[in-house]
């Protein structure tokens, strides 16, 4: 839910407010803005006291994310897109008869008869992207599912846009498709995470003692995942 407050200074700060089973507040800034973690039972007052408290840092974060936004996509002939952890260029033609998306290295080429109209150059793109983040992200879950021994869980794509990924206590593991344009390695630390969670439901040492398990240099590849999240986010 979206609220904002007003600082003593007279700026705003607008937030997202998300409830869980939680003991702490959190505070995080996303593509999103400001997005606060709280305990389903803690006042309201209470956390803009706690937003008001770390104002300057909030504002300071805001201000770096507003500087690392990438301008957004047309999603027409000739855009840059990432795949991987690479650059691909998207080139569109028109055909009357075809609707085919085909990746070449370096490339994606898409026919359709409405090739200049952006709107129906990006459903057909992004439909190619979950697609294709379907087929990976299940192989890498069984890959590493087998490295740690557990069997492999149920697999559902996320178009969340401030979490990378999520385990249940159902065992079904929801990873963000856009991951797909990141590195192997940060895909692979993340469903390293999610799986993780399978055997420890939190964040003890106990649950990164298991995600080291799988995924030694995992504290690297958090960091790189910070790095890359405002490019993940372009579309």
């Amino acid at each position: 839910m979206s609220h904002s407050i007003q600082l003593p200074s007279g700026e705003q700060i607008h937030y997202t407010l998300e409830r869980r089973q939680r003991r702490t507040v959190g505070l995080k800034i996303t593509q999103e803005g400001l997005i606060v973690h709280a305990p389903k039972r803690i006042a309201q007052t209470y956390l803009e006291s706690l937003i008001v408290l770390k104002a300057d840092w909030i504002l300071k974060k805001l201000e770096a994310r507003s500087a690392n936004q990438h301008p957004p996509m047309q999603w027409q002939h000739g855009d840059q897109l990432l795949l991987l952890g690479n650059t691909i260029t998207l080139v569109t033609k028109q055909d009357t008869r075809s609707r085919a998306v085909e990746y070449t290295p370096g490339f994606l080429q898409l026919a359709m008869p409405n090739h200049s109209e952006p709107s129906a150059v990006e459903r057909k793109v992004l439909q190619w992207y979950k697609k294709q983040a379907l087929t990976d992200f299940s192989r890498r879950l069984a890959l590493f599912a087998t490295k740690l021994g557990v069997p492999t869980p149920e697999l559902f794509l996320s178009n969340a846009r401030s979490r990378w990924g999520s385990c249940n206590s159902r065992k079904e593991i929801r990873l963000n498709w856009r991951l797909l344009q990141a590195p192997p390695h940060i895909i692979n630390y993340v469903v390293c995470h999610e799986l993780a969670h399978l055997k420890e439901m939190n964040h003890s040492a106990k649950f990164w003692a298991v995600v080291g398990s799988i995924f030694p240099d995992y504290k690297t590849a958090e960091k790189e995942l910070k790095a890359w999240s405002p490019k993940l986010h372009i579309i």
